[in-house]
C-alpha cells in the first residue's frame, strides 16, 4: 500500500498525488511541492490515506513542507509581480504585432520560470518576444497557446446556473460533450441553451449523463403503453428527474400525472429496461 495525499493548485479542478510521508495533513493546509513546472504552494484537497501501490505511479513526488508566512508571502508577491509582467507581454505583444490574445501569467513559487497562456486562432512565431521577455525577466519564459474551454477555465466566472465555472471549480478533466447528451436530458437545442460561456456545450451535461442514464430505465418513455389505476393509456410527456409522467387513458382525452414508480403493469417496457429495449418492435407487439 502507498500512502498519499491531494494538492490543488489555483486554476485547476483537478488534484494531484504526493507523497506525505509520516506528516499528518488536512484539508486546505497549504504545502510546498515540486512539480514537472517547478516548486509550487498548493492546498490539500483531501487528507493522506492509503491506496493500492498498482494505483500511483512509481514517481511520486513528495511534499517539501507545509508552507509558513514566508511562503505565502512570496506567493502573495508573485500574484502582483505576475499583473506587472502581464502589462509588460501586452506591450510587447502589440510592438511585434503578433495575432495572439493574452489570458494570463503565471509564475512558479520558485519564480525560475514564468508561463504566459494566449489564444490564437493560427500559429504564432513568437520567438522574438520570448527573446524580449527573457530579457526583461531574467527566468525560464514559456508561451502556451490554450483552447478556449482552457482560456475559460483559467480566467473563471459565473455561468448561467448562477454558480461559478465547474471547470474553474471542481472538474478535473475536459471532456468529450455531444448534442445526443442534451436530447436524452430533455434540454431545449437552442445553442443559447445549452452552451457555456465558452461557446462549447456545457461540461454539465456530460457529468449529469449517468445519473439520467439511470433515471431513464426506471421511466417510461413517451408513446408507451401503461396500466394506471384509472385505466390503460399512453404516456404522452415524462419527467424522469421528478419521476413521473403525464398518460392519456384509452378512449379519453383526459391527460393525468402518475408516479413512475406506480405503473406495475406496463406493456412493452418494465422498470430497468433502456429506452432503446423499450421501442423494440418485439415487444411493441405486446400492445
Amino acid at each position: 500500500m502507498a500512502r498519499i495525499v491531494g494538492v490543488k493548485f489555483r486554476g485547476a479542478g483537478k488534484s494531484y498525488y504526493f507523497d506525505p510521508g509520516d506528516e499528518k495533513y488536512k484539508k486546505g493546509d497549504k504545502v510546498l511541492v515540486e512539480t514537472a513546472r517547478g516548486m509550487e504552494l498548493g492546498d490539500i484537497s483531501f487528507p493522506p490515506y492509503d491506496i493500492d501501490d498498482s494505483k500511483v505511479r512509481e514517481d511520486l513526488k513528495p511534499v517539501i513542507r507545509r508552507a509558513n508566512k514566508d511562503d505565502e508571502a512570496v506567493f502573495e508577491e508573485n500574484l502582483e509581480d505576475e499583473k506587472r509582467a502581464y502589462n509588460i507581454c501586452l506591450d510587447k505583444i502589440r510592438v511585434h504585432e503578433l495575432d495572439m490574445n493574452l489570458i494570463g501569467v503565471q509564475y512558479t513559487f520558485d519564480r525560475k520560470k514564468i508561463t504566459f497562456y494566449f489564444t490564437a486562432d493560427q500559429r504564432v512565431d513568437f520567438r522574438e518576444l520570448v527573446k524580449d521577455l527573457a530579457s526583461i525577466f531574467h527566468t525560464r519564459i514559456e508561451l502556451r497557446q490554450i483552447g478556449i474551454r482552457d482560456e475559460c477555465r483559467l480566467l473563471g466566472g459565473v455561468g448561467v446556473c448562477g454558480r461559478e465555472f465547474c471547470c474553474s471549480r471542481f472538474l478535473p478533466d475536459f471532456q468529450t460533450v455531444t448534442i445526443k447528451m442534451a436530447k436524452e436530458q430533455g434540454k431545449t437545442l437552442s445553442p443559447t441553451k445549452i452552451s457555456g460561456s465558452c461557446g462549447r456545450l456545457m461540461c454539465c451535461l456530460k457529468y449529469e449523463q449517468d445519473m439520467y442514464d439511470e433515471l431513464v430505465k426506471l421511466t417510461p418513455p413517451t408513446g408507451t403503453k401503461v396500466s394506471t389505476p384509472d385505466g390503460t393509456g399512453v404516456v404522452v410527456d415524462s419527467n424522469v428527474l421528478m419521476g413521473n409522467v403525464k398518460v392519456r387513458l384509452d378512449g379519453s382525452d383526459s391527460v393525468r400525472p402518475y408516479a413512475s414508480a406506480s405503473l406495475q403493469k406496463i406493456f412493452g417496457w418494465r422498470p430497468g429496461k433502456n429506452t432503446e429495449e423499450a421501442a423494440d418492435p418485439e415487444l411493441e407487439k405486446l400492445t
